[in-house]
């Protein structure tokens, strides 16, 4: 059921035209959108619209495709700040061209995602130009938080919650959302599967934090302890720093010090140290009681819904594929 989603995407995205010239400007776009990616927020347009129409989704094409060119941009620009060599295992776009390119490359991805969202209902544009909007401009606070905080030792557990919120959330808030109005829902249930997206993207997050150090490296397909290498903000660091008395928060200050990025020896005692800290914390398993909070947030919302709930079989059915994935 969910392949015929990501397959209507994937024809949609290979129909799109750019221009052959200037081949620096749009070979780059052409490159990131052919790397695919499981097309999860163009999904959610979709699903959502399928709810409440038996058409929603055909009607609900350029919203979707609006969705997954904004999520390319802000994937290019984030390359660009993060120094990522790779993404989706294939050389970033600043990588394989070099930062200006990609600088511009995003932008014009910006541009032709609005391209899309003036294809709708021109009745329905006002409202879902507000929304698209609020959510560019969230994402965009979200990442300059996160970046804030990676100069900050300490960040509390509400800071680090608010800024995954803004920076991955929102947007799967938001695309549930333009596929609700696209289709004609009501604003209590465009509200609530806004809700639902917004529970649902924080739960995906903090799985994602604990995946990077306990989950299974062959299903994971990376080393673990990546996050731990980079010093990045996760909720198990946050955790740590919570739950830790002051000589737990020296030691894991000493070992985040240790530069493992280059020497492989220093790497492998860097994250088995850490790992350590957060085994003898516990910090796993109250990041997994957080995580199944927000799942139930979640599910609490899609059940306000004033559908027939057996349409929802396929939007509960990508949910829990998105929270019991091993990668």
């Amino acid at each position: 059921m969910l392949d015929h989603y990501k397959l209507k995407i994937d024809a949609a995205i290979a129909a799109l035209d750019f221009p052959e010239q200037p081949a620096d400007l749009y070979d780059p776009i052409r490159y990131i959108l052919k790397l695919g990616g499981k097309r999860i927020r163009p999904m959610l347009v979709l699903l959502a619209a399928d709810v409440f129409d038996d058409d929603g989704a055909e009607r609900a094409i350029h919203a979707a495709l609006a969705v997954e060119l904004f999520h390319n941009f802000t994937l290019v620009h984030d390359d660009i700040m993060d120094e990522a060599p790779l993404r989706r295992g294939m050389q970033t776009v600043h990588q394989k061209w070099n930062q200006s390119v990609a600088i511009l490359s995003g932008d014009k991805l910006m541009v032709r995602a609005y391209d899309e969202l003036v294809k709708i209902d021109p009745k329905k544009l006002p409202v879902m130009l507000r929304v698209f909007n609020q959510v560019a401009k969230e994402v965009c606070e979200g990442q300059q938080w996160d970046m804030q905080y990676e100069n900050e030792r300490m960040v509390t557990e509400e800071e680090y919650l608010s800024m995954i919120r803004l920076k991955t959330a929102v947007l799967l808030g938001g695309a549930l959302k333009m596929g609700a109005i696209s289709a004609d829902a009501s604003e209590h249930d465009a509200q609530h599967l806004y809700a639902f997206g917004i529970s649902l993207g924080i739960a995906f997050q903090l799985q994602d934090d604990m995946l990077d150090v306990f989950g299974e490296a062959e299903k994971v397909g990376k080393q673990n302890g990546g996050d731990i290498l980079a010093n990045k903000k996760t909720i198990l660091l946050v955790l740590a720093n919570q739950l830790g008395d002051e000589a737990d928060r020296e030691e894991l200050g000493r070992l985040l010090r240790m530069d493992g990025l280059k020497d492989p020896g220093i790497a492998a005692e860097k994250i088995s140290g850490v790992r350590a800290l957060y085994d003898r914390l516990n910090v796993h398993d109250v990041a997994k009681k957080r995580m199944e909070e927000f799942v139930a947030n979640a599910y609490r919302s899609l059940d306000h819904l004033q559908v027939d709930q057996k349409r929802l079989t396929a939007l509960r059915r990508l949910a829990q594929s998105l929270l019991t994935r091993t990668n």
